[in-house]
């Protein structure tokens, strides 16, 4: 196959759902980690074309949503200080803190700005040599290179106005957090797939090795994700557990050497906090003490009250699989992307974004 609508077939998706209805014999729950599954899952009516004994369980894998209130505090107290601009991607203007948002501290008159990359940001820090240009770095494996990128540049042009706050988080240690804590049971994972072209397939061999939990690597298209799911019933119901990589056309399993070169410069690994499943040792990026001049975290003292969370929002359930965003009491109701109470209903790659953009029936095997 060579063009995304080759991924889209309707009659193909159909024959690879009746043969993984055919091969599926017991039940089985599965995890998509990445919220980019979630809604294209959602978005393509996956769940509906799947057998009744196949429940799908949204995962940790949206970085808006697992960034912790108390960086998200952090992130609004830096854009309050004066002669400073706080540079973010989209997502995570709207995304409520402990006390506000990014979006209601811009309203008061923070100099906040949406950008797409961090391009963009040195390009504000180049232009505002007076101000303080701080770039609030959320994502995982994916995005952190980038980031890296951009403060090795800042260095090379002696931009000296130029810093990044890291809430960079890395995805096996929670994986690995997640089966640890036997919360709730997986038969197999559905691994990240972007953030996989940049690690490669061989950080999550653990999941197999270690926890005889079947995975694999899916793309984003429907039939990548139905290839991906065939493979991981075919395991399970052999019994044989391994990784697989069902997106080759993206996925080496050493992954992206200069990406990941670039990300090991500039960061080493930290303990962090994840939204709903609390601190996972070595699960962050933090900036290397060599480029600390860059690192707002250092550079920046700002008081800061306890962060709180809103005790009615179950986004740390869903985050950690052990519910569904329609199992909130909340969802849909109280909390809608118009008015969000938590992060998942924010984000691009939140589960209750999706569950909410593209709801279905309640029977939805029925639907079919």
């Amino acid at each position: 196959m060579k063009f995304v609508d080759e991924y889209q077939d309707n009659e193909l998706a159909g024959k690879i759902a009746s043969e993984i209805a055919t091969l599926s014999t017991i039940p089985i729950k599965l995890m998509e980690f990445c919220g980019g599954h979630t809604h294209a899952i959602m978005r393509y009516g996956l769940r509906q074309l799947l057998p009744e004994n196949i429940e799908m369980r949204s995962g940790p894998g949206c970085p808006v949503c697992v960034t912790a209130n108390a960086d998200l505090d952090k992130a609004i107290a830096l854009s309050l200080l004066p002669n400073t601009i706080v540079t973010t991607f989209g997502d995570m203007i709207r995304v409520p803190g402990s006390y506000s948002s990014l979006q209601q501290a811009r309203a008061r008159g923070a100099d906040i700005r949406i950008v797409y990359s961090t391009t963009d940001a040195l390009e504000i820090a180049r232009n505002n040599p007076e101000k303080a240009v701080i770039f609030i770095g959320i994502g995982f494996e994916t995005t952190a290179p980038t980031v890296a990128a951009a403060i090795l540049r800042a260095q090379k042009e002696g931009i000296e106005n130029f810093s990044v706050l890291s809430c960079h988080k890395l995805t096996p240690p929670v994986i690995r957090a997640l089966l640890e804590s036997g919360e709730v049971k997986i038969d197999g994972i559905i691994c990240p797939g972007h953030v996989c072209v940049i690690t490669g397939s061989r950080p999550y061999e653990f999941i197999s090795r270690e926890y005889k939990i079947a995975c694999a690597i899916s793309g984003f298209e429907p039939l990548d994700i139905l290839l991906c799911v065939y493979k991981l019933v075919k395991q399970i119901e052999n019994g044989s557990p391994r990784m697989e990589i069902a997106y080759s056309r993206a996925i080496k399993p050493e992954g992206n050497k200069p990406a990941l070169k670039l990300m090991n410069e500039v960061f080493e690994p930290a303990d962090t906090v994840w939204r709903g499943i609390g601190t996972v040792p070595c699960s962050g990026l933090r900036i290397k003490a060599t480029y600390q001049c860059f690192d707002a975290a250092k550079i920046f003292k700002i008081n800061m009250k306890p962060a709180r969370e809103n005790k009615a929002c179950r986004c740390g359930d869903i985050l950690r699989a052990t519910a569904t965003p329609v199992e909130c009491p909340l969802f849909g109701k109280a909390c809608t992307p118009e008015k969000p109470i938590g992060p998942c209903m924010v984000s691009s790659e939140g589960a209750c974004a999706a569950y909410y953009q593209y709801r279905r029936p309640e029977k939805e095997h029925d639907a079919a």
